[in-house]
């Protein structure tokens, strides 16, 4: 026969301790295996009701968490408010002190440090800085998608660029230092998506000069559109699939922002996914263009 669904007030919305719920009575051990319940972790479980997200599971993580311990690399960039930085099959991020062992199973990547683990208070949970968290994420994986994420952890603003590239600077030699030194070189404070940043590193590897991102342009009845990637000084535009949208109403005010974009001498370059898989043709037409625009600004 099935158990019934017990399901009291205290437990519902949450992610609990089994054997915490049973003690205090809230459940019994057979309640606990009913359908109302689903278990995370050995003697972790949640209500059934809640989506599986990387915060649920890092929420049953930490009610495990042996002492000294805390949350780390895209889970603590999570708990910094970084949205959708992780997901439900990205593992949860522990960092262990020196000495400590702890074998917490599945779905779970430990980093251990030497010496001790600098923590700070997340909401209810441990982990490291924002700093400390957005160096040790840049440190590793490819020199293009780190760029990519720390570009996403600015623009959530949990970390300024200024601190970060101090703080890679201060880096003993070790691996990824390097790379992190190049990556804040790389990054922009004002990335949009990281689709934008792919396109400007595109650009900057092909040895063209820094385009200013998230540019705000004006003319003179006021402000007229920011564009992703711009050349001021060439009133050069640079979309990323930016301005045709389905909708009437949007179709509309995009035309209408090209226009105002056109009116005051810009050019606007558009570039799709596409373009991003043959980076030298863009680079080409990126360079053609300036080219153009520089011979047209001499001639005047």
């Amino acid at each position: 026969m099935p158990t019934p669904a017990a399901r009291p007030d205290a437990l519902r919305g949450q992610v609990f301790r089994g054997s915490t719920a049973v003690r205090r009575g809230l459940l019994t051990a057979k309640q606990l295996r009913s359908s109302a319940w689903v278990r995370l972790r050995q003697d972790v479980y949640a209500d059934a009701a809640l989506e599986i997200t990387h915060r649920l599971l890092l929420s049953a993580v930490g009610l495990v968490l042996p002492v000294g311990a805390g949350f780390t690399g895209l889970s603590a960039a999570m708990l910094w408010g970084v949205p959708d930085i992780a997901g439900r099959d990205d593992p949860v991020e522990v960092v262990l002190p020196e000495g400590s062992r702890w074998h917490p199973g599945a779905g779970v990547r430990v980093h251990r440090t030497a010496g001790a683990v600098g923590l700070e208070h997340a909401g209810r949970w441990r982990c490291t800085g924002r700093v400390d968290t957005a160096v040790g994420l840049v440190r590793r994986g490819s020199e293009e998608d780190a760029v990519v994420l720390l570009d996403r952890l600015l623009a959530a603003g949990m970390v300024r660029l200024d601190d970060v590239r101090e703080a890679v600077a201060d880096l003993a030699r070790g691996r990824g230092a390097a790379q992190a030194r190049r990556v804040a070189a790389l990054a922009a404070e004002f990335a949009d998506s990281p689709q934008e940043t792919r396109l400007r590193l595109a650009i900057v590897r092909a040895d063209l000069p820094m385009p200013v991102p998230q540019f705000r342009v004006f003319d003179d009845e006021g402000f007229v559109a920011r564009v992703d990637l711009a050349y001021p000084e060439l009133l050069i535009a640079i979309e990323y699939d930016g301005l045709w949208h389905a909708e009437r109403r949007a179709f509309l005010d995009d035309r209408r922002r090209l226009n105002r974009l056109v009116a005051a001498g810009w050019v606007v370059l558009h570039v799709t996914s596409d373009d991003l898989r043959h980076p030298d043709r863009l680079v080409a037409r990126i360079r053609a263009l300036r080219a153009r625009r520089l011979a047209d600004i001499n001639a005047r």
